[in-house]
């Protein structure tokens, strides 16, 4: 017969006994403002899936490639190969001006057109020519280039053998300015078999009338070797516009008064079938404003 035995009672360590009794009490959770690191996070996310990131690294990353590419090349002159221009850096007010021989434009994609930050803000449109001819394109290009939200200047092809007084008249009877648009333009650039001196007594006569009739001093465009052989001296009061092509600088005495340059008769914009004259503003945003008609 066997003897059933008591079963000896369990050791129980101290070191068991000791885990035990320092087990952690469950506390309830309390809310807390994030900290330092969770606001950098929350601040982090909500940039990451701006638009306005997406834009600000591709805009980057476009600056960074154009630096690349142009490797070798003045980096105060760079080129812009979307629009075939090389412009100066300092310059950032920039247009175009055209006429008929542009054809049918469409405005909105000239608005539009950008490279690394360059894009067409002004538009000198043809107007007049002589004492009765107009540009066939004009009234289009009047209305659409300001609907389009460009900024607008008229011109006058100016002749010197015409009245200068009927010249005046007509070109002003053809163009309806508003607030915000740019200050009449004359173009001169040949003599039309007239000396200088005749030449000069002509376009006085038409800068006055324009300027009687519209209570505004025109601007004077010219190129830069007719503006240096026969108007240089003459017109420092007058805002210049000076056209002299595919350099690095528009070099004049410092008496002149020109904030517009006509630098490229070879850019190439979207919008528009056919090379057009590239220009830029002189002056700061604040300066072109000043400009502006009130």
């Amino acid at each position: 017969m066997t003897t059933s035995r008591k079963p000896l009672p369990r050791k129980i360590s101290k070191a068991s006994v000791s885990l035990r009794r320092k087990q952690p009490v469950k506390k309830k959770s309390v809310n807390k403002l994030p900290g330092l690191k969770g606001v950098v996070a929350i601040i982090g996310s909500l940039i990451l899936f701006s638009p306005l990131y997406y834009k600000f690294v591709s805009n980057g990353f476009d600056n960074a490639w154009h630096w690349v590419i142009d490797i070798g090349e003045d980096p105060n002159y760079r080129h812009y190969k979307k629009f075939n221009i090389y412009v100066a850096e300092k310059y950032t007010i920039h247009g175009i001006d055209v006429s008929y021989a542009q054809g049918k434009i469409d405005w909105p994609k000239v608005k539009l057109m950008e490279e690394n930050g360059l894009h067409i803000s002004f538009a000198f449109i043809k107007a007049t020519e002589g004492k009765d001819f107009t540009d066939s394109f004009f009234r289009r290009n009047w209305r659409e280039a300001a609907k389009a939200g460009l900024v607008c200047g008229a011109y006058h092809y100016f002749r010197p053998e015409t009245d200068g007084k009927e010249q005046a008249e007509f070109f002003v009877k053809s163009v309806k300015l508003e607030k915000g648009d740019m200050p009449m333009i004359v173009d001169v650039e040949n003599l039309d078999g007239l000396n200088p001196a005749q030449m000069r007594e002509s376009l006085n006569t038409f800068l006055d009338n324009v300027r009687y009739l519209t209570h505004i001093k025109p601007i004077i465009y010219s190129g830069l070797s007719f503006y240096q052989d026969y108007l240089e001296g003459y017109y420092d009061s007058y805002t210049l516009w000076i056209a002299h092509y595919d350099k690095p600088e528009l070099k004049l005495k410092p008496a002149s008064n020109w904030w517009f340059w006509q630098h490229s008769d070879k850019a190439k914009v979207n919008g528009i079938n056919h090379a057009v004259d590239f220009d830029t503003f002189k002056g700061d945003s604040v300066a072109f404003r000043e400009l502006l008609i009130r």
